[in-house]
């Protein structure tokens, strides 16, 4: 997301608009998570906004909307995924990717249908799957999972939620997280020079902060292995993902001397004005 209005006046300029929010939010980080699009197809008025908005270098990754992961599967979807493709067309080299997110019961059965769709895909975009199905996670399945991926250059989303379920929630959005989040295990891999890792935190900071921590070495060497990872931090509240965030970024730079620097945030108070008096 890039329009919570909590951030505002915190980590977006105090006098943002609701509507405007991208454009400061693309000189805080430099990507973003598109989740609307899984729920909704935007309108071309709506792309066209965001390619305006979004500073040069940004990038926005966006779900695959849900009508054809979810609904129909993957089934016959080839065409249609090509037309969203071609609706976010306008963003340019501001378009980071798109993913596929499949539900969890989309299993091991279901690769045939994955196959079919990955050979229609239009090129041009980077393709990503993010599978919740726990033989995805190990053995012949997870094998032949990313034997299809590597074979048409697709990436695998990583979800880390281990951080969020280390120790039970103890607040409304924690127990929202614990409820809906899969509980997999960690595979920190990488098929592609972009791999992609989904952190979701847990609603105690120490421990978010903590799991976070772990990724330190991995996304370190990544970086000098010549990738280019998108690394997207949510927690149950997102109070404080923009600082979280910007944090691991420090913490990297530290490691990894060439490792693009981040921008410079817009001032969150406009500046006071001088006095004659």
């Amino acid at each position: 997301m890039w329009a919570n209005r909590a951030w505002v006046g915190r980590y977006l300029p105090s006098r943002t608009v609701p509507g405007t929010e991208l454009a400061p939010y693309s000189h805080l980080l430099n990507a973003v998570e598109g989740n609307t699009t899984f729920y909704a197809t935007p309108p071309e008025l709506a792309v066209a906004k965001w390619a305006k908005q979004a500073a040069a270098g940004f990038r926005m990754v966006f779900k695959a909307p849900r009508a054809l992961t979810h609904d129909r599967r993957l089934r016959g979807v080839a065409s249609d995924l090509a037309a969203f493709a071609a609706l976010l067309a306008p963003l340019g080299d501001r378009l980071g990717g798109i993913t596929l997110q499949l539900p969890a019961s989309f299993g091991p059965g279901d690769l045939a249908a994955l196959a079919d769709t990955a050979r229609q895909l239009p090129a041009g975009v980077r393709w990503s799957v993010e599978v919740r199905h726990p033989q995805f996670c190990g053995g012949p399945a997870m094998a032949s999972l990313h034997h299809l991926l590597e074979r048409h250059g697709m990436e695998r989303v990583v979800l880390d939620t281990t951080a969020l379920f280390a120790h039970p929630p103890t607040t409304d959005a924690g127990r929202e997280e614990w409820r809906s989040k899969p509980r997999l295990p960690l595979l920190d891999l990488a098929l592609t020079d972009h791999p992609i890792v989904r952190f979701i935190g847990s609603d105690d900071a120490a421990r978010t902060e903590h799991g976070l921590a772990r990724w330190d070495d991995v996304l370190a060497q990544w970086l000098d292995d010549g990738r280019e990872p998108t690394f997207f931090v949510h927690t149950p509240d997102n109070r404080s993902t923009p600082a979280l965030a910007r944090a691991l970024h420090e913490r990297l730079a530290a490691m990894v001397p060439h490792l693009e620097p981040l921008p410079t945030p817009s001032p969150v108070q406009p500046a006071a004005q001088g006095s004659l008096f």
